[in-house]
């Protein structure tokens, strides 16, 4: 029998678990056991279901609350596991996003793709920008490429950070206003060292194929505009959304990977703390001092945490491993009174830029942007504290954490100083989010190609090579795969993408 220690309980680890329990359903002689060092699974996965007094029930997601439609990783799993009715999408009728500027929300531009205007009237108007940024930003149209790449390369060679890239092509304001919040913010990465290799190369292969992002931006509109008119929703179909998630929470989702891979293979509450490779076998000692053996070992953790039981199998994967940087975020989720909220509510979040000079980074209306996350007559809100551009906030205790959240809330959306939460909850994420710098990619790479010398020993999560569910998702079964293979395993998991998500 191939034993194959897993790990990591996070969506990584559990899809290296899945993984192999269909290999074992598929008749192969393949067992695994699953160490998490937390009670809970699901790692950045984490929905928080209060009850009030009522009977009412709130769905907090703590962590990451969406994955990219587009990607078709989790509705294949969904599928294999019979959840895939339970996917859903954004309201799209309350998508708007709001900038804050001088205190004030400006609404974001209605034909912005990712941080280019693609329409004019929107961009002519909008008060977001100053007139001589307005101006900077449509030089982009005539503007010649950086540099013409030689034939058969690729963005990896040809890297640059997000702030070069964007000052470069759409100036300064568009990086400062927009870009750095919008997209350096969903990556919790610094602009200044943001690899757009690593994490947007389609921005580098749009400024080669169109030379101008907007003309690039404006062609993609085009091609999706398109598409929709090709193949409408059928009907009583649910609209295709950009974000998606599950109607009882995103960790409903490791919930059931869990289930499914068999909670009897799977150890909660300890730390693998040292792994080593004794002639054939590998152990993984815990910090209960039970050592498992096994045919193969995939790390599925935060960087941090793999860089030292990496090392112990090959010193420079290590080194490469604790090179990756880490940045901490904390997540509050709070309830009000409908009565305290009286704003506007068609709107699914609130970004604020750095040069705002707030704690809060970001604000999402969760009972506005997914269908029943909290009770009648009342409003769930998540604010975003941290990240790379403010470590220090995260020194303040819980409480404190709190009610700092709070009382921005109360100063960008206008509610009454007195609102106090009918429901409060804080997640804070430990060296949570990686940050892709420039290099990243041969990083990976030279990662990968010393991994792949070493049999029955693998590396996943979101450390390497994208830091959505889906990507995290892929990586784990990847490992599996490669393990598999390594001990000469031969399964194919058959699951296909047929492009359907609903």
């Amino acid at each position: 029998m191939t034993h194959v220690v897993v790990v990591g309980g996070g969506v990584a680890g559990l899809g290296a678990a899945l993984r192999l329990r269909r290999a074992s359903e598929a008749g192969h002689d393949v067992a695994f056991t699953l160490i998490e060092k937390d009670e809970r699974l699901g790692g950045k996965l984490w929905t928080d279901r209060w009850s009030d007094e009522n009977g009412g029930t709130y769905i907090a997601d703590g962590g990451s609350d969406s994955f990219l439609t587009d990607k078709q990783a989790v509705h294949r799993v969904a599928r294999s596991l019979g959840i895939l009715q339970d996917e859903t999408g954004t309201n799209e009728e309350t998508s708007k996003t709001f900038i804050v500027k001088d205190g004030r929300l400006i609404q974001m531009p209605d034909g912005i793709m990712m941080f280019a205007p693609t329409k004019l009237m929107p961009m002519v108007t909008t008060p977001l920008y100053s007139w001589p940024g307005k101006f900077r930003m449509a030089l982009d149209l005539m503007l010649p490429r950086k540099e013409r790449w030689a034939p058969g390369d690729t963005p990896q060679e040809h890297d640059e950070s997000l702030e070069a890239f964007v000052v470069r092509r759409m100036g300064r304001e568009c990086l400062d206003r927009l870009a750095e919040p919008l997209v350096g913010g969903v990556n919790g990465s610094d602009p200044t060292d943001m690899s757009l290799a690593a994490t947007y190369p389609m921005l580098l292969e749009m400024e080669q194929k169109h030379r101008s992002l907007i003309l690039g931006f404006l062609d993609q509109r085009k091609k999706v505009e398109e598409m929709r008119k090709k193949h409408p929703p059928k009907p009583g179909q649910p609209k295709r959304t950009f974000f998606s998630s599950f109607r009882p929470g995103l960790q409903y989702l490791t919930d059931r990977m869990a289930d499914a891979a068999g909670r009897e293979h799977i150890v909660t509450g300890v730390t693998a703390q040292k792994l080593e490779k004794a002639k054939d076998a590998w152990k993984v000692t815990l910090s209960s001092g039970e050592v498992h053996e096994a045919d193969a070992v995939i790390v599925a953790t935060e960087a941090w945490a793999a860089a030292p039981l990496a090392a112990a199998v090959d010193a420079r994967i290590g080194e490469l491993v604790a090179s990756i940087p880490c940045s901490s975020s904390a997540t509050v989720v709070m309830a009000f009174a409908d009565a305290d909220c009286p704003f506007d509510r068609h709107w699914h979040g609130i970004l604020s830029p750095l040069v705002e000079h707030r704690p809060l980074t970001g604000v999402s209306l969760m009972s506005s942007k997914w269908p029943d996350r909290a009770p009648k007559g009342t409003v769930l809100l998540r604010g975003f504290l941290g990240g790379p551009r403010d470590q220090h906030v995260l020194e303040r205790s819980d409480d404190a954490l709190v009610e700092l959240a709070r009382t921005q809330l109360v100063e960008l959306l206008g509610m009454p100083r007195s609102a106090q939460p009918l429901y409060a909850r804080l997640f804070r994420w430990d060296r949570g989010m990686p940050q892709y710098t420039l290099g990243h990619l041969d990083r990976i790479d030279e990662i990968e190609a010393r991994e792949a010398v070493i049999s029955g020993f693998a590396l996943a999560g979101n450390a390497y090579r994208g830091v959505g569910v889906p990507n995290a998702l892929e990586s784990g079964e990847r490992a599996a795969s490669k393990v598999l293979r390594d001990a000469g395993v031969d399964y194919a998991d058959t699951a296909s993408d047929d492009g359907s998500v609903r």
